[in-house]
């Protein structure tokens, strides 16, 4: 095989991005040979891919070597299983699924090791947290100490919210910034700092919009060894900030507006502390602003190392399985919310879930039909 032949399913906002890069030859080496979405309007500029306007006949008759899916939440579990088990190469858009439990049983019908299963976590080719990860891992900043992640830079407004019936709502889309917005951010945190031992969050539900899931979050986190982690989002500020910083034994690193700064103490803090006989001193730094310019291939790169990793072999940047530890944070931030106690980690899956199905069942927002049936079966009808 030297080409992949790659059908998409699920043509909206995001989907038709993924179908035009591969129908603009911006993926080498991939051919957009069919579309499926029960919208058949949106297939329509994609003529030469063969359209689907059913999951199952796209699975049973079209042409392809891989899928991706590109619908909304619940239906990357459904449909994921249908392609896996359909035995195609499958890439699937963030969050892998709505929750733990439905991400446990999508990693399980994963069973092949010639199969290749990605996700579309993209923000892992920006070279500012390759650079912040090397640091990390290679041990160049000593210990972590604290880290604080704020990104409010996610305002939306009501029309936003209202620009789908599904978007918003436990049924529809299973949550709100943690779900839609902040996949990627949780994604880059545990893919750098690891997971927690506990944490304990304030989700605010409907703060600043007319909606039953949460728009503000606030969450502390502990780990093992003594680190602690301050994790903050909201669509609802404006102008908002996307700063991470981390403070750990050899400096402090910032990243914010582009910019990565490094301010390198000239030795580790705690043995400064422990032997400079001065009261008030601190230990000398001198300040290193790493030059770094982009933010990388993201939503391309993804996909050109999922077909490389179809064709060549190459390791996945983002393996799917990899996806059920940003769930495992914005889960756990939310049943911390709910039972409004500290959580450890890892969660009860089951638990969860049980707080899932009650707040859609006790949702007092009017549900249109479509958004009942993509609660019920998300693999025959989706937005």
């Amino acid at each position: 095989m030297e080409t992949v032949r790659l059908g998409i399913i699920g043509i909206g906002s995001m989907g038709s991005v993924h179908a035009q890069n591969i129908t603009a030859g911006k993926i080498p080496r991939c051919e957009l040979t069919a579309v499926c979405d029960p919208k058949t309007d949106r297939m329509q500029p994609f003529s030469s891919a063969e359209p689907f306007d059913s999951v199952d006949d796209f699975l049973r008759r079209s042409k392809t070597d891989a899928v991706l899916i590109a619908t909304p939440h619940y239906a990357h579990t459904t449909i994921g299983i249908q392609a896996l088990e359909s035995g195609r190469h499958v890439m699937v858009e963030k969050p892998i699924s709505v929750h733990k439990a439905d991400a446990e049983r999508l990693i399980a019908a994963h069973r092949r090791p010639d199969q290749v299963f990605a996700a579309m976590f993209n923000q892992r080719t920006d070279p500012f947290f390759l650079k912040l990860r090397r640091l990390v891992k290679s041990g160049e900043l000593g210990a972590i100490r604290r880290v604080n992640w704020t990104i409010t830079n996610w305002f939306r407004t009501d029309a936003y919210y209202q620009s789908s019936d599904w978007r918003a709502t436990w049924a529809g889309e299973g949550g709100g910034v943690l779900l839609n917005q902040c996949p990627h951010n949780l994604d880059l945190y545990q893919w750098i700092f690891g997971l927690p031992a506990t944490v304990r969050a304030f989700c605010h539900f409907g703060r600043y919009h007319n909606i039953e899931v949460e728009d503000d979050v606030t969450a502390y986190l502990e780990y093992p060894d003594g680190m602690t982690a301050v994790f903050i989002a909201s669509t609802g500020e404006a102008p908002g900030t996307n700063r991470l910083e981390v403070a750990a034994e050899n400096g402090r690193v910032v990243i914010e507006n582009d910019q990565f700064l490094f301010i390198r103490n000239e030795g580790p803090m705690s043995e400064f502390a422990r032997t400079d006989p001065g009261r008030f001193s601190v230990p000398p730094v001198w300040e290193v602003k790493i030059p770094i310019e982009g933010h990388g291939p993201q939503h391309n790169g993804i996909l050109a190392n999922f077909v490389a990793a179809i064709l060549d072999r190459t390791p996945l940047i983002a393996p799917a399985e990899e996806g059920i530890n940003s769930l495992e944070l914005a889960n756990a931030f939310l049943l911390s919310t709910l039972e409004d106690r500290t959580i450890q980690l890892p969660i009860d899956p089951v638990l969860y879930e049980k707080h899932l199905h009650k707040l859609i069942s006790s949702s007092t927002l009017k549900k249109p039909k479509v958004v009942k049936e993509v609660s019920d079966d998300m693999s025959k009808s989706f937005r």
